[in-house]
């Protein structure tokens, strides 16, 4: 696995280490990134919710985002995410907490540009945790943007809270949807 593009673009990426972790295709990265550029992720806070090995922020931060926080709950995989994002000369520009994303969105504090995640397939409260973050003030910044990776199995609605649906992108299994923040809700 490795960076698709960007500063970074090339370098090899640990892998998972704990089963039933499944990275983010490089396929889907760049797509979701193609969609995504257009410079919009200058000097950007990202947040990349269950991140696993961390490919979806360190190519956020590759692509010019200024700051990068992570959210894994499984110790093995944080220490993963450490190490690619040495790697790649990112730490500097990043934290990696080891904690639960439900509990996560209680304790950070955005305004995040950028939040991105694609959880397990088998998770079945993605729903909930949209809810989450269309409802938590201050989270999402007023032009941010919320990217969703899930199974072609799963149906998401087209609003949560603030966020509205302005896209939705099916490669193969994988289905990406691109939500926005609306500032008049």
């Amino acid at each position: 696995m490795r960076v698709v593009g960007g500063e970074a673009r090339g370098q090899k990426l640990k892998g998972a280490v704990v089963p039933g972790v499944r990275p983010t295709t490089e396929r889907v990265r760049a797509a979701i990134f193609n969609i995504l550029q257009g410079g919009q992720l200058q000097q950007q806070k990202v947040l990349d919710l269950y991140a696993g090995t961390g490919s979806l922020g360190i190519e956020a931060l590759s692509r010019g985002a200024s700051w990068a926080d992570f959210v894994e709950r499984d110790r093995r995989q944080c220490q993963v995410i450490q190490s690619n994002l040495e790697t790649t000369g990112f730490s500097a520009s990043a934290r990696v907490y080891c904690i639960d994303v439900n509990r996560s969105l209680a304790a950070l504090t955005g305004p995040y540009e950028l939040v991105l995640l694609d959880p397990p397939y088998r998770m079945l409260d993605l729903d909930e945790v949209l809810g989450r973050i269309g409802a938590a003030p201050g989270l999402v910044a007023g032009d941010g943007k919320v990217v969703a990776g899930h199974s072609k199995h799963l149906t998401l609605l087209p609003r949560y809270g603030f966020l509205s649906c302005v896209s939705h992108r099916r490669y193969g299994d994988n289905v990406v949807d691109f939500y926005v923040r609306e500032n008049s809700l």
